[in-house]
């Protein structure tokens, strides 16, 4: 719409001229010590208020922030300290600053990215849901098998799943190994309610929110019972959302749990709760602030001053992993069985 002169507006000026505002306006940072260099593709509330800084705290170098209108991006760049902002996604994978892209995207677009960047080999960070669909699940698998036999290191595929990584689960998996026989689970979820027209209620832009949300709670269960899961049912209250659900799990193990995923509640009560019964005890978690143990030898109740559901942890564990040792803090066998039990359940 705009012409000046001596300056020629190209597509590729389009898309890397955010990036030029972006340094200009953030300026100098100073240097620091930085475990590995971290994209972010998306710039949404849960990227800003939760997995950005969950990234700083793993002390991580911010290289790109991708964002469709680039002002959440740019504001984003200024309250974080990335290095450029950009509209275009395709930046984040073309990168040589970047090792790892965290997405944050809305969930039909997952798929895409997750094997754009590993075709790209980068590291991915994937805020769940890994998938929508069986077929993506497919796709993905494949194309991380292909990536194991890049030349360069094997990028590490993450979805995050942070409740196992919280301090207080991880105190439960620790009684729970010496303890002999199956173990019986209840997992209450006061969801509280949706509108069903919200975009996470559509199968084909959210999944819906056994894909979408539930998925954490059935990975929650496969950790602590470090067991596969052999077969499942659906009770669906009727309702015009169908997100009031319990869900029955049986392990290879013998174990058993059912997730009570409750969108008709009161918001005056915890959010969620997590119940184990074994060999004669009981553990109890309230809303990841208070672990209580019944008739456990030597451990009665663990609290924190603030709830943990393991976000910082789950951050920390993915950058330890693609500049350690290059383990994936969560197996890719329970990344991909999990995703594929919760689009079963949701099916």
């Amino acid at each position: 719409m705009l012409k000046y002169p001596g300056i020629e507006i190209t597509p590729s000026s389009r898309t890397t001229a955010v990036l030029d505002v972006a340094k200009t306006v953030i300026g100098e940072r100073k240097k620091i010590k930085a475990q590995a260099s971290v994209s972010f593709l998306g710039s949404g509330n849960y990227a800003n208020a939760v997995l950005m800084p969950a990234f700083k705290s793993a002390n991580v170098k911010f290289c790109l922030v991708a964002s469709n209108l680039g002002v959440s991006g740019l504001h984003a760049a200024r309250k974080f300290g990335f290095g450029s902002t950009t509209t275009d996604s395709e930046n984040l994978f073309i990168s040589e600053d970047t090792d790892a892209v965290v997405i944050t995207t809305r969930h039909d677009s997952h798929a895409h990215f997750v094997i754009r960047g590993l075709d790209s080999g980068k590291h991915i960070f994937v805020e769940k849901p890994l998938c929508l669909t069986l077929n993506e699940l497919e796709n993905i698998q494949a194309a991380y098998e292909k990536s194991v036999g890049l030349p360069k290191p094997s990028p590490i595929l993450m979805v995050g799943f942070n409740r196992r990584f919280s301090s207080h689960v991880q105190k439960m998996k620790k009684l729970l190994t010496h303890t002999d026989g199956p173990k019986s689970f209840i997992m209450t979820v006061n969801a509280g309610a949706i509108p069903v027209d919200h975009w996470t209620q559509d199968p084909e832009k959210g999944g819906g929110r056994i894909i979408g949300e539930i998925c954490h709670f059935i990975d929650l269960l496969r950790f602590l019972t470090n067991s596969p899961i052999d077969s499942f049912s659906r009770v669906t209250m009727n309702a015009s959302t169908e997100d009031t659900v319990a869900i029955n799990l049986k392990f290879a193990d013998g174990s058993i749990g059912t997730i009570h995923y409750f969108a008709n509640g009161s918001k005056s009560y915890p959010k969620e709760r997590v119940e184990v019964f074994a060999a004669g005890r009981v553990l109890k978690l309230d809303n990841y602030r208070t672990l209580t143990g019944y008739g456990w030898p030597g451990f009665k109740q663990a609290r924190s001053w603030r709830q943990d559901k393991g976000q910082n942890a789950c951050a920390n564990a993915f950058v330890k992993a693609i500049t350690g040792d290059g383990v994936s803090p969560i197996p890719i066998d329970e990344l991909l069985e999990v995703s594929r039990i919760a689009i079963e359940v949701a099916g």
